[in-house]
């Protein structure tokens, strides 16, 4: 007896990503000791996001041509560009409006410019890259080796004008783009690893999308009621449209921007860190990390959808496998 699962998955608008992801969600909100009772390779499933990741990362850079590195700045920088000078610009105009607090009561209570900027500022790197793998091309994932600059407090920080902790620590920067460094060169100098390796890239992506949902409560989007589902749209939609149109631009399908249209996981502790360096913001602080989280849940709902819409709507395959041969083979 065969059930047709992959199909069904198929059938799906970003299925490979989404339907795990709700899974692992789901588990984590009703049955968060899961990973615990069972322990060893089990409870790795479910906490494994970042070592899985890091694997896709690898074994997507040997698919890429290094040749592409010029396409993996322009598209990366475009990117980034866009979402930071949204984040600046709203920044601005909710900053005068609003000023630090949240505001207070009515529909929008809650709502301040600390949790808009947070939302729209970080990028949701590891689930743009697994769009990526299955709906774009290696290079398009290698752009968020520019994209990580994003991450963590340190761009939130400056758009809001906070003063001092605004080093960015080298480190990082270099540890999120040394294992797409280190696949490239693997690839660049065994197109027989090449191959290997690329094989394994839409295989990763049920199982880092799992790990991710497992990392995701439910029950925070609840407790952000109707604020965060809007603000979850909002980042979609506000960021995703000019995001859509710069991948155009530079040479893309558009399926790139919308899979960056997202708020990372990290992105709801940002809040709580811009409070404690700069205390004006400790009462913002309380309701923008709820609805932050709620972002973070709602973007990795509706950008895989999305995503798998666009790329049908453009005439993308939905398989990373299906990638035009040039940009495997081509070095």
């Amino acid at each position: 007896m065969q059930i047709p699962i992959k199909r069904t998955l198929d059938r799906i608008p970003g299925g490979m990503m989404i339907v795990p992801l709700l899974f692992g969600a789901v588990i984590a909100t009703f049955f968060p000791e899961t990973p615990k009772f069972f322990g060893s390779f089990t409870g790795a499933l479910f906490t494994g996001a970042l070592p899985i990741l890091a694997v896709f990362y690898v074994c997507m850079g040997a698919s890429i041509n290094i040749k592409a590195t010029p396409y993996i700045l322009k598209k990366g920088g475009s990117l980034f560009a866009v979402k930071i000078c949204l984040g600046i610009a709203l920044g601005l105009i909710f900053g005068h409006y609003l000023g630090e607090a949240p505001i207070s009561g009515g529909m929008f209570a809650g709502l301040s410019t600390l949790a808009i900027v947070a939302a729209m500022n970080d990028t949701n790197g590891g689930l743009y890259m697994a769009l990526m793998g299955q709906y774009g091309k290696p290079e398009d994932a290698g752009a968020y080796s520019v994209m990580s600059i994003e991450s963590g407090p340190f761009l939130t920080m400056v758009t809001l004008g906070v003063a001092g902790l605004s080093a960015f620590p080298w480190p990082t920067l270099v540890g999120s783009i040394l294992p797409l460094a280190i696949g490239m060169l693997l690839g660049h100098f065994d197109r027989e690893m090449r191959a290997f390796m690329s094989k394994a890239v839409p295989v990763l992506l049920p199982f880092f999308a799992f790990a991710l949902g497992s990392g995701l409560d439910l029950h925070r989007v609840w407790q952000a009621g109707l604020l965060g589902l809007g603000m979850g749209i909002a980042v979609v939609v506000v960021t995703g449209i000019p995001l859509y149109f710069v991948d155009r631009v530079t040479g893309g399908t558009g399926v790139a921007g919308v899979a960056a249209a997202t708020t990372a996981g990290n992105a709801a502790t940002v809040p709580a860190i811009i409070a404690a360096a700069n205390p004006v913001y400790a009462e913002a602080a309380k309701t923008a990390t709820i609805t932050v989280a709620a972002c973070v849940v709602i973007t990795a709902i509706l950008a895989p959808i999305l995503t798998a819409w666009v790329a049908k709507h453009t005439g993308v395959r939905g398989d990373a496998g299906d990638a035009p041969a040039s940009d495997a083979e081509s070095a």
